[in-house]
């Protein structure tokens, strides 16, 4: 009775790609593109916690991530964005 034959590495299926939001959406223009006033685009950095979500899941360059946790920081301040809401 003869094996089939092993699969290669290649043949594998792919894997998905994960839900990344994308970054096209905060770089309206080079020099300042989030600003914290823009609450409906910072919600989408916030997990329902309430927490800056991370590089890996946003899929922001660290300068644009930097940008978007001080303007999410700004915004509390400002009482646009709850601190969490877990309470």
């Amino acid at each position: 009775m003869a094996r089939k034959p092993t699969r290669t590495r290649r043949e594998l299926p792919p894997k998905r790609a994960r839900n990344l939001l994308t970054a096209s959406g905060i770089r309206v223009d080079g020099n300042n593109p989030v600003d914290y006033k823009d609450v409906a685009l910072l919600r989408q950095f916030l997990s329902d916690k309430g927490r800056i979500r991370g590089r890996r899941v946003t899929g922001l360059s660290p300068q644009e991530q930097r940008q978007v946790a001080t303007a999410i920081r700004n915004a509390r301040e400002m009482a646009l964005l709850p601190y969490d809401s877990r309470r």
